[in-house]
């Protein structure tokens, strides 16, 4: 577990052949129509871009995320590196999968205090008693390097992410804190790709509020080209969905929107609805082409 530390660009990923068009992958989901594969609540994307292959957050079962990658031929092994947007199960569930079938991938992880990625602390934020004796003071009353907390999965190679970040070139982890009733203070990471066409943004369930993530890339390229992922809209009411939509298609004017996930079905039928052909069908199964012409190929 290590905080703040990340790949310097000479150990990003070598692309084997020339760099393609931004490609997203579903994996879990629970609406699609591909019968082959098994419709669970939760995340997960495959997410390739210049020559680099992402697992976004890995779904809520090990068993469905086996399935389905097997069904859309993806082979997890081959990933260059993960994404955990955040710790809820829905979005962590396939993780044990993940590594045992790749042990040594890079994960990164949103910091969390005390949290299932792990955690460390300087052994110097606690106050001291000297009074005691030394059988009651932690550690013997020794003070020196950290105090770690284990991980929900030992061994994994977890790189934990306390600000915005650049993980590799033109790919940047937004990382934000919701502020909303019910995820107060929970920790996400949004990947936010820097693309000839603008910013590619694919979120996992935008807790801090999608338009805050939006105002964050758009500080990367102000020209956002595409969000794909979960908008966190499912129980809203129609004002709010129609203030979100607005904000996103006038205040930043984001030009494809590929909602999934939390996003809600009244927010589904609305962004089709706002956005026309702008909007993508994203459903298990579908492959996202987001280069200069976006589509979808279920």
């Amino acid at each position: 577990m290590r905080v703040g530390e990340v790949a310097g660009p000479e150990e990003a990923s070598t692309p084997t052949a020339a760099a393609r068009e931004p490609q997203i992958t579903v994996l879990n989901d629970a609406f699609g129509k591909d019968p082959t594969m098994i419709k669970d609540w939760g995340y997960a994307v495959l997410v390739e871009a210049a020559g680099t292959r992402i697992l976004f957050d890995t779904g809520n079962s090990g068993d469905v995320l086996a399935g389905n990658a097997a069904a859309r031929g993806v082979d997890l092994s081959t990933i260059d590196f993960a994404v955990m947007s955040h710790r809820h199960g829905d979005h962590m569930g396939g993780l044990a999968h993940l590594l045992g079938v790749k042990p040594d991938v890079r994960i990164f992880a949103p910091v969390d205090g005390f949290g299932v990625y792990g955690f460390e602390l300087p052994a110097t934020f606690a106050r001291v008693d000297e009074s005691l004796p030394r059988y009651e003071r932690y550690f013997d009353g020794r003070r020196e390097g950290t105090w770690r907390m284990g991980s929900a999965w030992p061994g994994a190679d977890f790189h934990l992410i306390d600000r915005t970040t650049q993980i590799a070139p033109g790919m940047t982890l937004i990382a934000l804190v919701s502020d909303r009733p019910g995820t107060l203070e929970l920790r996400e990471l949004s990947l936010a790709i820097d693309t000839p066409e603008g910013i590619v943004l694919v979120v996992g369930c935008s807790h801090p509020g999608i338009d805050t993530i939006v105002e964050a890339a758009s500080a990367i390229n102000s020209k956002i080209h595409c969000i794909a992922g979960g908008l966190h809209l499912l129980a809203a009411p129609d004002p709010e969905i129609d203030s979100v939509i607005t904000t996103l298609r006038d205040s930043y004017q984001v030009e494809y929107i590929a909602p999934g996930h939390c996003t809600g079905e009244p927010t589904l039928h609305a962004l089709k609805k706002s956005f026309g052909s702008r909007y993508l069908y994203a459903g298990l199964g579908s492959a996202l082409l987001l280069g200069a012409d976006p589509g979808t190929a279920a």
